[in-house]
Parts: C-alpha cells; sequence; structure tokens
C-alpha cells in the first residue's frame, strides 16, 4: 500500500508534517492561544472539544475563518476535577457514556468497558453535526484521550468512527505506522494491529496518517522551556518520510487554566515552542514541509466522488 504522502502525490522520501492544537475548546485561556497560533499559520490546524462550555466560542470563531484548518476533536471522557463536560448528544439515551452526575467518565478505560457502541455513534455524529451547525468547515476528526482506539482495554469503536468519517469525507487520526515514544517502530504485534487499523479505515474509505508523534503529556520534574524545545527539534530530526501528525496543547497560562489543568505550564511551552525562530530553523534545516488536514480531505472526497 502507498503511504498517505505518495497517495497525495509526494515523493517517497518528503517529509509532509501536520502540527495540530488539540483541546480546543476547553477553556477561553486556550481558544486565544490557539487562535493566535493559527493566525500566525505556526500550527497547521486545531480541533474543537465540542461538548465544552467554550466551544461554541472556537467553532464561532473558525466558522468565521474558513481558510483555517479546524477539525473535531472526538471527545468521550472527561479528565479534570474541576471542569467537566457531558455528551452533546439530547435525542435518547447516553447513560452507558456517562458517570451518575451525566459527566463523561475520567478516564478512558472506564469509558471502554461501560460504553455502548450505538450509544457512541450517534454521540460521534451529534458533535460532528454541532460544529457543522455552528458554521465550521470541518477539515478532520480526531479524538481526545485515545479512548476510541481500545488502547485501555482493547475495545475499540473506530468502526463507528470509520463509518461517521467517510459519511462525512473527513480524515482520521489514526497512524498506519505506529511508533513508540522513542521514535522507534512498536513491537510487530502491535504494528500489525495498527496497520489491519489502517486498512479497515481505507476499505470505508477514510484517508489516515502514516505517523503520528508527540511530545510527553506532563513536564518532567523540573524540566525548563530549553530541555522542552530541545526535545522537540530533536523529534522534528527523527521525522520519517510520509505524513506525521504532531500533537501539541497549547494554552495561555492563565488563573482559568491553572485553576483545573493539571499541567499548565507545560501548555504554555506548547504555546511557545513553533513561534521558537530555533524552532522554525530546525524545519527548515531539516527539509520538512508543512501541509494541513484539509490537503487530505480534498484527497479523500475526490477519490470517493462518484
Amino acid at each position: 500500500m502507498k503511504s498517505t504522502a505518495e497517495q497525495l502525490g509526494y515523493g517517497p522520501n518528503d517529509r509532509l508534517l501536520i502540527i495540530n492544537a488539540d483541546d480546543y475548546g476547553v477553556c477561553h485561556s486556550t481558544n486565544l492561544g490557539v487562535q493566535k497560533l493559527l493566525e500566525e499559520r505556526a500550527v497547521s490546524s486545531a480541533t474543537i472539544m465540542m461538548p465544552c462550555a467554550w466551544a461554541r466560542e472556537a467553532a464561532q470563531w473558525s466558522a468565521a475563518r474558513g481558510r483555517l484548518d479546524v477539525g473535531v476533536h472526538l471527545t468521550f471522557t472527561s479528565e479534570w476535577d474541576a471542569l467537566k463536560w457531558g455528551p452533546v448528544y439530547r435525542g435518547g439515551p447516553t447513560q452507558s457514556m456517562t458517570t451518575a452526575e451525566g459527566y463523561f467518565y475520567k478516564d478512558a478505560k472506564a469509558f471502554e468497558r461501560r460504553a455502548d457502541a450505538a450509544q457512541v455513534k450517534q454521540e460521534i455524529v451529534a458533535q460532528i453535526e454541532m460544529a457543522l451547525t455552528l458554521g465550521v468547515d470541518v477539515t478532520h476528526a480526531d479524538n481526545h484521550m485515545g479512548s476510541l482506539y481500545g488502547l485501555q482495554t482493547g475495545r475499540d469503536f473506530l468502526s463507528e468512527t470509520f463509518e461517521a468519517c467517510a459519511h462525512y469525507g473527513l480524515p482520521f487520526r489514526l497512524p498506519r505506522c505506529l511508533l513508540l515514544e522513542s521514535g522507534m517502530p512498536a513491537p510487530p504485534e502491535l504494528a500489525g494491529l495498527a496497520m489491519k487499523q489502517a486498512e479497515a479505515a481505507a476499505r470505508k474509505g477514510v484517508l489516515v496518517l502514516d505517523y503520528l508523534v508527540g511530545m510527553p503529556f506532563r513536564s518532567a520534574p523540573g524540566e525548563t522551556y530549553a530541555q522542552f524545545k530541545a526535545g522537540m527539534i530533536a523529534l522534528l530530526k527523527r521525522l520519517k518520510p510520509g505524513v506525521t501528525e504532531l500533537i501539541i496543547h497549547p494554552s495561555f497560562v492563565t488563573d482559568e487554566l491553572v485553576a483545573f489543568h493539571g499541567e499548565p505550564y507545560r501548555r504554555g511551552m506548547e504555546l511557545d515552542v513553533f513561534r521558537d525562530p530555533e524552532v522554525q530553523d530546525a524545519m527548515s534545516r531539516e527539509g520538512i514541509a508543512r501541509i494541513g488536514w484539509r490537503e487530505l480531505r480534498q484527497h479523500q472526497r475526490r477519490r470517493s466522488a462518484p
């Protein structure tokens, strides 16, 4: 099977990078940070958490700037104790996905064990539909905390996800080639599973990534911005030929963010790192070409047109 890069018309040795800002819509401080990076083209794209309180602000701002690549961050977990959210879907039962309070479960394991697949499919559709109704030209979909991938229990909801993405003509965050955090290939069993899932997406007409990478979610004790930046540059140098998505979670660090978030200062580092001239120079020296999800969406829709 050709790499995603080759399907898009690039050469077999081209290194293509999508930088996506996750968690858009979680709070106002994050919205402002993500919007700054989108406007400056420091990131390629962002994905909105439609169940969150500030999703409407994120969607309306994005709808007024249709040239930007903005997708839906399919959300089925609510991880912070002081800030919670629950399902968007209002047309029927959602109890299999929620706690007694009506919020999503805190972790993916609880969601995987309890969620009803039909209710999950309804919620996926509802989140995409909400973004479309608010005027967002949705370019792609991905998943908050990996809840749909079955990473905790082996029970995934990818079939439902692929069906929805095929219906709306959206590419989806799924790597056909699985890498460990070190950048080395995953063990054969895991690598084979990733390829099998990518093949299932392809059968539904859904375009996926070649690789997916990111820095650790939490800072190491005493980690400085200089150390974080050095790690990001090292990651960029390890990129392989193909289409890679690199995930960040940028935000302005404010009282609002500090009040609920477990890693607020890490989010501030992620706001700054791709605006940093040294990081920009590293991408240039490495010959890494930036692309967006819109290019994948165009190819997917062109390929599936009758």
